[in-house]
């Protein structure tokens, strides 16, 4: 686990700062403000995925074993478990429209574009 966290933490810096390694008097003004939202963005989306995916899974899991035990309850842990998902999935559906609003209308971008001249 300690070599993957070494190996993304390469990756990370090798993606932030390959704008000022490879740059050019042909390079695009601004790429890596855009870069950057592009890539936060997708990690967003990605990490609020992935936790919701995590929790949705516990969840059904204890509904399941609570279940298990106590056949009667399966009425009311399904509607529990049921709202609980719902709660979750609308947080990643919240992570989704964050992503799109900086990927599309983020209102710091025309602000940068006058600054670097473009």
């Amino acid at each position: 686990m300690k070599r993957l966290g070494w190996w993304l933490l390469v990756i990370l810096v090798s993606v932030f700062t390959s704008n000022v390694v490879w740059a050019s008097e042909k390079a695009a003004p601004g790429f890596g403000f855009f870069s950057a939202i592009m890539l936060a963005s997708g990690l967003g989306v990605g990490l609020a995925g992935l936790g919701c995916g995590i929790g949705m899974g516990h969840a059904t899991r204890g509904a399941c074993e609570g279940m298990a035990r106590n056949p009667e309850m399966a009425g009311r842990l399904t509607v529990t478990m049921i709202l609980g998902l719902a709660f979750m999935e609308s947080l990643t559906i919240y992570a989704l429209v964050i992503a799109l609003i900086l990927l599309f209308a983020n209102p710091i971008i025309p602000r940068v574009l006058t600054l670097v001249g473009a």
